[in-house]
């Protein structure tokens, strides 16, 4: 695999300066991800975007919104995706492949040793409060994490990505539209926009 084009600021020879923290080694990406993945109950993206922009700082937040929207838009889980476009960006094939694997690993380990005994125990009435409480706990840090996600849009201005996310989310949420269609629809019109948007931006400069 051909390595990443170095952006027009960046000094050749050197590694594309992608983040203020630089590219991570292999090593540090299986840590990173399998940190990731064993704190992520409930849900893994929270987790992903406090390690990989505030902690690490291997992305900045519209860059992480990017890869994300990538995952997406890409067959198979989001996050997963999300791990192996972020490991390839990173390190190529072997870091796609060292990131999905702390990706997957610990869960597999961990979840197969739950599901012993929750089969064993799960009838009990204090587990299914408990599990409760942690579902809710896991929906309030997807809320805090689509706010943060939100936030470089907004302050683009009110350009034409709140208003896809918004229509997105009435076709979805709201109006219980069929997810395949609303991507066939949504994906054209949002390139569309963004295409214009570009010419726009550079007409004006």
């Amino acid at each position: 695999m051909s390595p990443p084009t170095l952006p027009p600021t960046s000094v050749p020879g050197e590694p594309p300066s992608v983040s203020p923290a630089g590219v991570p080694g292999l090593l540090a990406l299986f840590l990173a991800f399998s940190k990731v993945s064993l704190a992520g109950f409930g849900g893994v993206l929270p987790w992903a975007r406090q390690v990989i922009v505030e902690e690490r700082r291997w992305m900045t937040p519209e860059e992480f919104n990017d890869a994300f929207a990538l995952a997406h838009f890409l067959p198979g889980p989001n996050v997963v995706n999300l791990a192996v476009v972020f490991g390839s960006r990173m390190r190529g094939v072997p870091g796609a492949i060292v990131a999905f694997s702390g990706l997957i690993g610990p869960p597999v380990v961990v979840v197969t040793a739950l599901g012993i005994l929750y089969a064993r125990f799960g009838e009990l009435l204090w587990l299914q409060r408990a599990l409760a409480g942690i579902a809710a706990g896991a929906a309030g840090l997807i809320v805090a994490t689509v706010a943060k996600m939100a936030k470089p849009m907004l302050q683009k201005g009110f350009g034409p990505d709140p208003w896809m996310a918004v229509a997105v989310f009435v076709a979805i949420g709201v109006l219980r539209w069929p997810l395949p269609w609303v991507i066939a629809v949504v994906a054209p019109v949002s390139v569309a926009l963004a295409w214009f948007s570009t010419r726009g931006s550079a007409r004006e400069g």
